[in-house]
């Protein structure tokens, strides 16, 4: 199966989680031992989001302040490119091409952002799409889609499947903003809609919800 997990930066960057950062290490290696080819795409979390407001306050620009954002999730990225030694890619790839290069050298690749207006999501979902993926999983801080921002409403009702079209619905921003914090960014889901590649988002915090959703048991929320 070919595989891309996309590890939220709200799950193991705010705080820093090294703890669940090494369980994510061991679980991109023990689905590639299982024969899968596995890429994942890492967030910069709130320090991301906290530097993207510095940024604002200093007056830089909006592409200046997604540079910011990307530097971050690309020091994540070389965390896990460290850790997996041997069995990942050494360096972190920087464009979507050396990713797939790296892949079919049988490498565990692990990317962060890549340029301004363009959120991990997006890589994550342009990945997916490059190597016909037979799944995404997106890892989180919420047990799935929801009805409504289940962090402020305790009547929010959580979806276990969903199509793309239906997703747009629970969109609270259309366009890419620096910083945008959703369960899946638009542009994102516009790439994945393209071929219809199969996408469940998982709560995150339990790296095995991930592993989960590649056996294909019910967790999370499905898109399709």
């Amino acid at each position: 199966m070919r595989l891309v997990v996309r590890i939220g930066g709200s799950v193991v960057a705010s705080p820093f989680n090294p703890t669940l950062m090494n369980a994510y290490v061991e679980l991109l290696l023990n689905l590639r031992r299982q024969g899968h080819m596995v890429a994942a795409v890492v967030g910069g979390g709130s320090l991301s989001r906290e530097l993207i407001k510095t940024a604002s306050v200093m007056g830089l620009s909006e592409a200046a302040q997604d540079e910011v954002a990307i530097s971050v999730s690309r020091l994540m990225a070389q965390l896990f490119v460290l850790r997996l030694g041997e069995h990942g890619t050494l360096t972190v790839p920087s464009s979507v091409e050396d990713a797939v290069k790296l892949l079919e050298e049988g490498k565990i690749v692990v990317m962060g952002g890549l340029k301004p207006g363009m959120t991990t999501d997006t890589v994550a979902a342009m990945l997916a799409e490059r190597v016909n993926a037979d799944l995404l999983v997106k890892a989180t801080d919420v047990d799935g889609v929801f009805s409504k921002d289940p962090k402020k409403h305790k009547d929010a009702e959580r979806f276990e499947s969903l199509s793309f079209d239906d997703l747009f619905e629970f969109f609270d921003k259309q366009r890419h903003e620096a910083g945008i914090h959703q369960v899946l960014d638009p542009e994102a889901v516009r790439i994945l809609l393209r071929k219809r590649i199969k996408t469940v988002v998982v709560n995150g915090c339990k790296s095995e919800n991930v592993l989960l959703a590649v056996k294909g048991e019910n967790v999370g929320t499905l898109i399709c």
